[in-house]
C-alpha cells in the first residue's frame, strides 16, 4: 500500500515529466528565447495549479472502485458464458445419446440397446454434475 508520501512522489514525477514535455515542445517551436521562457513559465504555473487541485485519495478510491466493478463484471460474464455453453452442450449431448439409443433399437440388438442406454444415462449424469458445479460457483 502506498503512503501519501509515495503518492506525492508519483504525482511529482508526473508533473516533472509533463513540465519537461511542455518545455521541449516550447523549445522546438519557432519563437524568440524570451517568449519561449515566458511561455514555459506560464505552462509550468498552469500545471502546478492543476496539480494542486488533484485529490489523490479521491482519484485512488474512484479508480479502485471502477477496477473492482470491471473485475466483477468480467467474472460474471465468464460464469454466464460458460454456463450457457455447458447448457447448450448438455442439450446436444442428450440429443446425440437419444439418437444412439434409437439407432440401437432399430438394429434390434438388446446388448447394443442396453449399452446405448447406459451411455445416455452416464452422459446425463455428467451433464448434471457439470451444470450443478457451475450453479454453485
Amino acid at each position: 500500500m502506498k503512503t501519501n508520501k509515495n503518492k506525492a512522489k508519483g504525482v511529482g514525477k508526473f508533473l516533472v515529466g509533463a513540465g519537461i514535455g511542455a518545455g521541449l515542445a516550447l523549445l522546438f517551436a519557432p519563437k524568440k528565447g524570451s517568449d519561449l521562457r515566458e511561455d514555459l513559465k506560464n505552462k509550468i504555473t498552469d500545471l502546478i495549479n492543476k496539480a494542486k487541485e488533484i485529490d489523490v485519495q479521491e482519484v485512488k478510491e474512484n479508480l479502485e472502485n471502477k477496477l473492482e466493478e470491471i473485475k466483477n463484471e468480467i467474472e460474471d460474464l465468464d460464469k454466464e458464458k460458460v454456463k450457457k455453453i455447458a447448457e447448450k452442450k448438455a442439450k446436444q449431448l442428450k440429443e446425440k445419446t437419444e439418437e444412439l439409443v434409437e439407432y440401437a433399437k432399430e438394429k434390434g440388438t438388446p446388448v447394443l440397446e442396453k449399452a446405448a442406454k447406459d451411455v445416455k444415462k452416464q452422459a446425463a449424469n455428467v451433464c448434471r454434475e457439470v451444470l450443478a458445479k457451475l450453479e454453485d460457483e
